[in-house]
């Protein structure tokens, strides 16, 4: 095996859009209904009034402004608040399965690839729609893909170990082409009620073909030159609601079962962590901080990834160095980094790196250093 590249990626965005003003226009009239509610209790200090959010609130504390639905209707319905997503019969597929044949199908384009090339499929993100058949069959089977799939869960680092998945794969010859699909469906896991969380997450699919060099047509591919993953277990970040709900006799629509975190011990703990990572990832193939021309970094918050890149650089990055996508759509879960390759590697020539690196809930980070070809 002469090297492992990737040579093509898709995004899928939804046609929907919701922007913070919209969000936070129903949630304040929410507070308005709640606080109305609950005013003797409130005012006998037997429980808390809940606070305003404002649209500049959101900006400041992460720097989005916008995400994309997958199902807008009923998010801003004061009488639901939560995406209407009607039930599918078996024999249609699935929601999240549409998502990742729509992504993996641009990437498939973009690498020159048919199905024919294709030998594994790979479905990671942070929540899949079902627990089997995996999502990654179905997909495989739409696609018309010979083979073998598996879906993976590692939340916001679902897309990075991933591509270690296929990078390794391809590297011992399990496979020739590995299609690894993030469909990021974060919405329905959107506590839409909740002040410090019903901004965070937007929907998006992003796909991403690895193979060998020498089967890869590809001028603009990229050669994966390292790969590194770490985990290191936390309760910060937490999504709690699963199957065994029906065992527990819990709410299933319970604000305990719905994605939540402590943000601030996150941040202290989640960026250098990070920046170690990576710098401990660059000294082991003798690189150093200048040798890179750009960083892909995961788009959860833009004060993190500020923090980190400073950490690095011992200074502020520039936009082109560090490019931002969150402000546009929010935190994608495990697609967030990917979706910056995406839209920003055209300008690479070749011998220029890169370093594509992911890291959120568990804790988890994956990284991948990458060379323009």
């Amino acid at each position: 095996m002469s090297g492992v590249v990737i040579s093509g990626t898709g995004l899928w965005i939804p046609e929907s859009k919701l922007t913070n003003e919209e969000l936070v226009d129903c949630y304040n009239k929410h507070v308005d209904i709640y606080n109305a509610e609950h005013a003797i209790a409130i005012a006998n200090e037997e429980q808390k009034a809940k606070a305003y959010s404002s649209a500049a609130f959101i900006e400041k504390a992460s720097g989005i402004k916008s995400r994309y639905i997958y199902q807008k209707k009923g998010v801003l319905d004061l009488e639901r608040m939560r995406p209407d997503i009607p039930v599918r019969e078996n024999t249609e597929i699935s929601d999240q399965a549409e998502m990742a044949i729509h992504a993996a199908k641009k990437a498939m384009t973009d690498a020159g690839k048919q199905a024919g090339d294709i030998d594994a499929v790979i479905v990671s993100c942070a929540y899949t729609q079902r627990s089997y058949p995996a999502i990654a069959i179905e997909v495989q089977e739409a696609l018309g893909i010979e083979g073998f799939g598996f879906d993976m869960l590692v939340a916001c680092s679902a897309a990075t170990f991933a591509l270690q998945r296929a990078y390794e794969m391809v590297k011992s010859g399990t496979a020739r082409c590995v299609l690894a699909i993030n469909p990021e469906l974060t919405s329905p896991q959107v506590n839409y009620k909740d002040r410090d969380s019903h901004f965070i997450f937007g929907d998006v699919a992003i796909a991403t073909i690895v193979e060998g060099k020498e089967t890869c047509e590809e001028a603009g591919s990229f050669e994966i030159l390292s790969t590194k993953a770490f985990t290191k277990y936390s309760n910060n970040i937490r999504s709690n609601f699963g199957y065994v709900l029906n065992a527990n006799d819990s709410d299933p629509l319970g604000k305990e079962q719905y994605f939540s975190q402590n943000g601030r011990t996150v941040y202290k703990e989640v960026c250098p962590m990070a920046a170690a990572h990576i710098a401990d990832h660059l000294s082991a193939n003798d690189l150093k901080n200048a040798d890179i021309k750009r960083w892909w970094l995961h788009q959860a918050n833009i004060n993190m990834n500020k923090l980190i890149c400073s950490l690095l650089l011992d200074r502020q990055p520039s936009a082109e160095e560090a490019p931002i996508v969150l402000d546009e759509f929010a935190n994608t879960a495990s697609a967030g980094s990917l979706i910056a390759f995406n839209k920003y590697h055209k300008d690479f020539e070749s011998g220029d790196l890169g370093l594509i690196c992911s890291f959120g809930a568990g804790y988890s980070i994956g990284s991948l250093i990458v060379k323009k070809l």
